[in-house]
């Protein structure tokens, strides 16, 4: 079974989510969007946005840094020092990015909530995979100490053999449970990015700052009660 998750299931979840998105940006270009929801409940996006994406963010850099340049990250996590410095931040990032998420998925929940119409079931699966990942990273950097240094020697040579075409997975077989599952579902939600407004990521806007304001209006099929109103955006 290990075969299929650390060997087959990344490919596949690589291979849809690159094949998909090209389709869904030839076939269906203006679904690329995150259907910002800032007009409908401001304050609570505010508590939940601005956690979530500057936590997450540099969680990712970071992971990216380790994996691109495994030797500097190794030298800067050699020191003891640097290294709980290091543990700490990312634990305090983990449990900030953690924080904004719960806040975006109770925004959710109430049945008259505004933001909740305007959620699709897959923007519900895609946040409790997200939450997974959180809380099992989390559970990483607090049950398994000195992760960001094993990570080293574990998952980024098994990461590096998936590029390579000679996969790998001798370095990740033996982890704990709850570290595979946090693999699993990294790859999990790559594979469910082009499905979901996640996918608006991949767009870098640089056109928005020569183009003119224009008014967006939501639009609701009949039978429903309308959301939204007009919006300023660039």
């Amino acid at each position: 079974m290990d075969a299929f998750w650390f060997i087959a299931f990344p490919y596949l979840a690589l291979v849809l989510a690159i094949g998909v998105g090209i389709y869904r940006y030839l076939r269906s270009r203006y679904t690329y969007s995150s259907l910002s929801s800032q007009l409908l409940e401001n304050r609570k996006l505010f508590w939940g946005s601005v956690p979530w994406h500057y936590g997450i963010t540099l969680i990712l850099l970071a992971h990216l840094f380790a994996g691109l340049f495994p030797g500097a990250a190794a030298f800067i996590l050699g020191g003891r020092v640097r290294l709980l410095v290091l543990e700490l931040t990312g634990m305090a990032l983990a449990l900030f990015a953690l924080f904004g998420l719960i806040v975006l998925m109770i925004r959710r929940l109430p049945t008259n909530s505004l933001v909740r119409r305007a959620t699709s079931y897959m923007d519900g699966i895609v946040l409790g995979f997200l939450l997974v990942q959180v809380v099992t990273g989390v559970s990483i950097a607090i049950f398994e100490r000195w992760g960001s240094l094993w990570y080293l020697r574990t998952a980024v040579p098994w990461f590096w053999s998936l590029v390579k075409l000679h996969p790998d997975m001798s370095t990740v077989a033996t982890l704990p449970g709850f570290v595979k599952v946090h693999f699993i579902i990294g790859f999990a939600i790559i594979l469910l990015f082009p499905f979901t407004r996640l996918v608006h990521l991949v767009m870098f806007p640089i056109h928005y700052l020569w183009r003119p304001y224009q008014v967006v209006i939501w639009n609701r099929r009949r039978g429903r009660t309308a959301v939204g109103s007009t919006e300023l955006t660039r």
